[in-house]
């Protein structure tokens, strides 16, 4: 039976001895039993409430993945607070506004972190001072009220400026609840997606919830990621399909690698290409795959397998599962807009008034996403109604480049377009008119765009042009864009 706080998901009559995470961000592995997170967890919760938090209050993370990174989400939650996990690898001004934004009244970081905190926000470092932090002793997790929040994670929008998705206690109960219908227990789960992402968080949850184990890497490399497979002979893979792919490409590490042990593969948070899937069954014939969606504001639990054991098509996300209703916008049968509704749906964005409601008046969320249907009533992801894109499993808006671009003192002009990538499923490229009497290169475009912006978002190509060209409507034309950028890349070829 589970809890009634999403902070106390760990089961106390089972056997608390067991390893919970073998953490892998220091030199050497480090295991944290249930008793060890759980006893942390209730820490967290009593020196938070001790500082004079307030129920309701909001307390950021900003760190890589870390043993101490889960019972602190634990540990603010049980309390009554919200737990606020950062993007780190927003530029400093970004994380300081989402900190702002937030309303955090304290931040819990690593020490390489350290410097990216506000000035004058209270800060607990992960390591001894996080040690000496913790209030050990006995606390009663809170009832939470009906839709109170639980986590704000910040996403990016249309407009740039990240928002603050509010998603509340029995939402995502609710996602562990769906997913809970087998016993996870004897399963080693390898987590290397960033904890600040809906796609590890609630495989955290999923595993504490199900008495598993954890594997976590501190961030993903391909060949910590093969390694860490091997070594502690782990069953489920959950990772976005960029990951795998980069995984694959290490023919050397692969070729022999022990992969027997893997039972399941699940990949989310961007499209999953009928190649890569190939290529993994390939490498791990025994394993049994998912490709599986979701959305920071529709929770990960929307598809699943059919009802009457029909075998799911390769590149299909699912059929919806129980407990979950879907519609194509516009009444077509066959593809549209997908609208959801479910009990993971957020409460709302977290004080942005200038923002649309995307629920609608029946309570369905509007999530932007296109999908075709086939006639047994699987799923495919199709592709943004929007110029966004997705690289690497990370959302990419083109306007927030082309923002960043533009601050160059010597760059007049640049319009971002996605060009199609293997490995990251789509990447950024982008035309640039530079300001007359400047001699910027490709090069320098690039340096000032990895100094300025998460790495994900750099231009990979950069091509300077005279002028632009426009649509009927004097607008920018980013569809000729995209074809002349796929004809320049084609001709390097």
């Amino acid at each position: 039976m589970l809890k009634f706080n999403l902070g106390a998901l760990i089961d106390r009559q089972l056997d608390l001895s067991k390893t919970a995470i073998i953490d892998l961000s220091g030199e050497s592995a480090r295991e944290f039993s249930y008793a060890d997170i759980d006893a942390r967890a209730r820490g967290v919760a009593r020196a938070l409430t001790a500082r004079g938090l307030k129920r309701g209050d909001r307390v950021a993370i900003l760190s890589a993945n870390r043993g101490e990174y889960v019972a602190a989400v634990f540990g603010i939650m049980r309390a009554g607070f919200v737990a606020v996990p950062v993007n780190f690898k927003f530029p400093r001004a970004t994380i300081n506004f989402i900190i702002a934004d937030s309303g955090a009244k304290l931040a819990f970081c690593d020490a390489e972190r350290r410097a990216d905190c506000p000035q004058g926000l209270p800060v607990v470092e992960f390591g001894g001072a996080f040690d000496g932090f913790v209030d050990e002793g006995p606390f009663d997790a809170v009832t939470p009220t009906a839709h109170e929040p639980a986590m704000f994670l910040y996403t990016s929008g249309s407009t740039g400026v990240p928002k603050g998705v509010v998603l509340s206690h029995q939402s995502h109960l609710w996602v562990v609840e769906k997913r809970l219908r087998q016993d996870f227990s004897r399963h080693r789960f390898l987590v290397a997606a960033p904890l600040y992402h809906m796609n590890a968080l609630a495989v955290a949850q999923l595993i504490a919830a199900g008495h598993a184990t954890m594997v976590l890497l501190p961030q993903f490399t391909a060949r910590a990621y093969i390694d860490a497979i091997q070594r502690y002979r782990c069953t489920w893979l959950t990772a976005v399909p960029p990951m795998i792919a980069m995984m694959l490409r290490e023919s050397e590490r692969m070729g022999g690698a022990d992969f027997s042990s893997v039972e399941f593969v699940r990949m989310g948070s961007a499209p999953v290409s009928e190649s890569l899937m190939r290529a993994l069954k390939a490498a791990i014939p025994r394993a049994a795959v998912t490709n599986a969606y979701g959305t920071t504001e529709g929770g990960p639990a929307v598809f699943g397998p059919h009802p009457k054991g029909l075998p799911q098509p390769e590149l299909s996300v699912g059929y919806p599962l129980e407990g979950v209703q879907v519609r194509l916008a516009g009444g077509n049968v066959a593809q549209g807009e997908l609208e959801m509704k479910a009990p993971s749906i957020m409460n709302g964005y977290h004080n942005r008034p200038d923002l649309p409601f995307p629920i609608t008046a029946d309570g369905f969320y509007v999530t932007g996403d296109v999908f075709k249907r086939d006639e047994n009533g699987f799923y495919f992801f199709v592709g943004r109604t929007d110029d966004m894109f997705v690289s690497g499993g990370e959302n990419i808006y083109p306007s927030d480049v082309e923002r960043m671009l533009e601050h160059h003192p010597d760059i007049a002009q640049a319009v971002v377009v996605p060009i199609e990538d293997e490995i990251k499923g789509q990447k950024p490229v982008a035309f640039v008119i530079a300001k007359a009497g400047s001699r910027l290169s490709e090069e320098a475009v690039k340096q000032y765009a990895l100094k300025h912006a998460p790495a994900y978002q750099h231009p990979r190509f950069v091509w300077f042009v005279e002028k632009l060209p426009l649509s009927s409507t004097n607008k920018v034309d980013r569809a000729a864009l995209k074809r002349e950028a796929e004809q320049r890349i084609a001709a390097k070829v």
